[in-house]
């Protein structure tokens, strides 16, 4: 389980009572996505027939665009993350880095476990003796991508929760 056991309100959309805006909500889900898409060659390169990781991704975004109902983008997260279940490796942590981006319209907090399993998914495409510097290279892409905007509060939740991530963040 990587999300917290109290939600942090910050992740709470206003409407919920929390004080995450729907820009602000928008932008995680844009960035969980750029993450997930990042490391998907290495599901597709595993399983190229199947399309349940990249149509999450493209769902998350198409749910920013206010294209789709939150439930679609959550539905096709939870298809890709089915597409995981009988793999291993890079392969299924890619799969599960794409599941988690498409719940980001649900429960904006999975935006760091699309990133997480992002990082864990280069980890394992890794060379031998190669997984901890693959995912520091990985961890600092992302922060490259995040927008200012949302940049702090990723940066603090990933400080708060990389023990139940992992620790995959600490690049």
């Amino acid at each position: 389980m990587i999300l917290p056991k109290v939600r942090d309100p910050r992740f709470v959309t206003i409407r919920r009572g929390g004080t995450l805006t729907d820009p602000d909500h928008h932008l995680l889900a844009l960035w969980a996505a750029a993450c997930a898409e990042h490391v998907l060659d290495l599901f597709e390169s595993a399983r190229p027939e199947d399309p349940r990781p990249r149509r999450a991704i493209g769902l998350a975004r198409a749910w920013v665009r206010g294209e789709v109902a939150m439930m679609e983008a959550r539905a096709a997260g939870g298809h890709a993350m089915g597409a995981a279940r009988d793999l291993r490796g890079a392969a299924r942590h890619a799969a599960y880095a794409a599941g988690q981006a498409g719940v980001v319209a649900h429960v904006a907090a999975h935006e760091l476990g699309a990133a997480a399993y992002a990082i864990k998914a280069a980890r394992a495409a890794a060379p031998p003796g190669g997984s901890q510097a693959s995912g520091r290279l990985e961890c600092q892409w992302q922060r490259e991508q995040l927008p200012e905007a949302i940049r702090d509060v990723v940066l603090d939740d990933q400080r708060l929760r990389n023990d139940i991530c992992w620790s995959v963040f600490d690049c």
